[in-house]
């Protein structure tokens, strides 16, 4: 592969606003992460949700054909990471999950100051570099 590497920012909010956005992403409460969000082209996407989701698709076309179907599992059955995820909000930018880098530090820059302000309770951003990554433990690899 080559050194370009594709990126996602995550947030996390207070566990009141992750209800609220998981309920309407447009609600007032979140109006200036909207404000943010839209001019980026950017959706939250609740990392539990999508967990769920993929889970939900695994048992549906069979698990055999996902990977990573019992870590997930285990992840969204376990209580202490179950409050985790769903404070946890994965920006896509016009529908992906990764993006360029200067996409992802663009839209970086415009999120820092909800972090001061405290809508925001953490940023962070990451890349596609498998180094960088966490594996499936050893008991769910295949």
């Amino acid at each position: 592969m080559s050194g370009e590497w594709q990126y996602q920012l995550r947030i996390d909010l207070s566990e009141e606003l992750a209800a609220v956005a998981r309920r309407d992403a447009g609600d007032a409460a979140l109006a200036p992460l909207g404000e943010v969000l839209r001019r980026h082209g950017a959706e939250l996407v609740c990392q539990y949700d999508a967990f769920a989701g993929y889970v939900a698709e695994a048992e549906a076309r069979g698990v055999e054909s996902y990977p990573l179907y019992a870590w997930t599992k285990a992840t969204i059955e376990d209580p202490a990471k179950q409050a985790k995820y769903l404070k946890s909000f994965t920006l896509y930018l016009d529908g992906a999950q990764v993006y360029p880098k200067d996409r992802a530090e663009a839209l970086e820059a415009d999120l820092r100051p909800l972090l001061a302000s405290g809508l925001i309770a953490k940023l962070a951003k990451y890349d596609t570099n498998p180094a960088n990554n966490p594996q499936p433990p050893a008991q769910y690899r295949r």
